[in-house]
């Protein structure tokens, strides 16, 4: 018979400390390159050193931090070929997979993401704010194709360039109509999507993937904040 309470898994621990770690790090508090003391974080989240190493190691894994033998971890430096391979992979993971997807995907669901994308045209959204919704707008459109793996790879890829986009849009001076346009684009791609036509549909993601890439690029050049190729840092944050 299982007790009334049971024992707290320090894994729940190290799941909440890798949580803020990685919203510290995509939201550009912890700054790219930047050193930290493991030790100085476990005495800010009030939690032993342990869980801070785990969550460490997952990011890590992730891409997002550096450790150096005997030395403090580091922020990993935004690098614009890590930007490029991330949306290399995505390109040939989700127009796939939006092809599928526009056959079986219903009118109410796609009704519901037009609201959605109407919220993106608010003026007073910037990336910070709408960054969520656009991920679960992009997950709700591939999902009625993508397996559990599918999840798990976009997952992983939209997270790897959380961090870039976040960065990049909010360090760089926003234009006048950008949300309308971000808007507008979601509402387009939502009207391929309506025709159930693959092909399409298919080349739509491709074109969409491609100008965000190249959106995210241009406002990161802007910033000083980025590593181009050979691992020489230019700035942080």
């Amino acid at each position: 018979m299982r007790p009334p309470i049971q024992r707290i898994e320090s894994r729940s621990v190290t799941e909440l400390v890798t949580a803020e770690l990685r919203r510290s790090i995509v939201a550009g508090d912890l700054a790219p390159g930047e050193p930290f003391s493991l030790r100085r974080v476990a005495e800010m989240l009030d939690v032993s050193f342990i869980p801070v190493r785990e969550a460490v190691r997952n990011l890590e894994s992730e891409g997002l931090i550096i450790t150096r033998p005997g030395r403090s971890a580091i922020v990993a430096p935004l690098d614009l070929e890590d930007l490029q391979a991330i949306y290399r992979l995505r390109r040939t993971l989700e127009p796939e997979l939006a092809a599928r997807s526009c056959r079986v995907i219903s009118v109410a669901e796609l009704d519901r993401l037009a609201a959605q994308a109407v919220d993106f045209g608010d003026a007073r959204h910037t990336i910070q704010t709408v960054y969520d919704s656009h991920h679960e707008f992009h997950a709700a459109l591939l999902a009625p194709a993508a397996s559990p793996w599918d999840v798990r790879l976009m997952n992983l890829l939209w997270r790897a360039a959380e961090r870039y986009i976040r960065i990049g849009f909010g360090s760089a001076e926003g234009a006048a109509g950008d949300n309308h346009r971000h808007q507008r684009a979601h509402e387009d791609l939502l009207d391929v999507f309506r025709g159930r036509d693959p092909v399409a549909v298919r080349e739509a993601v491709l074109v969409h993937l491609t100008h965000n890439e190249e959106s995210a690029l241009a406002a990161l050049r802007k910033a000083t904040v980025v590593v181009e190729g050979q691992g020489e840092q230019k700035g942080s944050a």
